[in-house]
């Protein structure tokens, strides 16, 4: 099969369009004929070295954790799934023509969704609601602020929370402010501006996607027994609060949650915005457009012209 191969940790220039082994399925695994795979900044972090300490690739490697495609062949033991299902899910070396996925990390793309925009939900989508549900436990009448709101990860935590009942507000940088009025949280703030951060009132929860100083600040403005939760990591300060409740959130294959979120997508509750479509082999265009920043999901279609 054809797949971007890295040899090495470096830039994107490292990602090559190559051939790669043909992977087999082994018990409870399906083999996936890969339409689409989408970029996500654990891959960045993993072709660049800088996940090697918790998630390093065995060169030579295959990257990817996002993939939407058809059934293929089923390994021993494998029930609910037939050949040529449309499925969807987290995985592993999805930068490829085929991959090899457990059963039970996928679910079959719900009908009308586009196959190729479902490689974009995801992880995204998981870690989003897996922040609130897993994180925060946010409820009805608490009050959530979510940082990087306007991200992907945090779009879908502010769709979760609001689901459950709280009042969320979103946290996005003063230049993003008007485009956080399409995201339903019930109001926004400037989280690079300090005075906007000092009127807040005592916070039940913070569900964070940013980290760094921003989640430093906002520690400050969590009630006492509040919680504060992150995908990326306790804030440098938190020994400073330990009436606070601080939540590591690491996302976690969950299909019940995937097709919830995918569903939301569909009927237009969720809006994931999708910023560029490019065929595999133009990964490394891909990986650099990522690393500039932006809110759309670039996505790899494996078999674009």
């Amino acid at each position: 099969m054809k797949a971007i191969v890295i040899h090495e940790y470096g830039g994107p220039e490292v990602l090559r369009y190559e051939d790669f082994p043909d992977p087999v399925p082994g018990e409870g695994e399906l083999l996936v004929r890969v339409t689409a795979a989408s970029i996500n900044p654990i891959d960045i972090a993993r072709r660049s070295g800088g996940a090697e300490a918790f998630f390093p690739v065995k060169f030579p490697g295959v990257i990817g954790v996002d993939l939407s495609g058809k059934v293929s062949a089923l390994g021993p033991g494998v029930k609910g799934f037939s050949i040529g299902d449309r499925v969807f899910g987290i995985a592993d070396k999805t930068y490829a023509e085929l991959c090899v996925v457990k059963a039970a990390s996928v679910a079959k793309i719900p009908e009308g969704l586009d196959e190729v925009e479902a490689a974009a939900l995801p992880l995204v989508t998981t870690t989003g609601n897996q922040l609130i549900t897993v994180g925060t436990g946010a409820r009805s009448g608490q009050t959530v602020l979510v940082t990087g709101a306007v991200g992907n990860v945090g779009r879908s935590a502010v769709f979760t929370a609001k689901e459950r009942g709280a009042k969320v507000i979103a946290g996005v940088l003063r230049r993003q402010l008007q485009q956080a009025a399409s995201v339903g949280a019930d109001q926004a703030i400037a989280t690079d501006d300090d005075s906007a951060i000092k009127t807040l009132s005592p916070l039940d929860a913070v569900a964070d996607a940013v980290n760094g100083a921003t989640a430093e600040k906002l520690l400050s403005k969590v009630k006492k027994e509040g919680v504060f939760a992150s995908v990326l990591g306790a804030p440098q300060n938190a020994k400073d609060r330990p009436d606070v409740k601080v939540v590591p959130v690491y996302a976690q294959p969950d299909t019940k949650i995937l097709v919830h979120m995918a569903q939301a997508v569909k009927a237009g509750r969720l809006v994931i915005p999708i910023g560029m479509k490019l065929p595999l082999k133009d990964a490394q265009k891909g990986h650099a457009a990522v690393a500039k920043g932006g809110a759309g999901k670039v996505i790899l279609v494996v078999n674009a012209n």
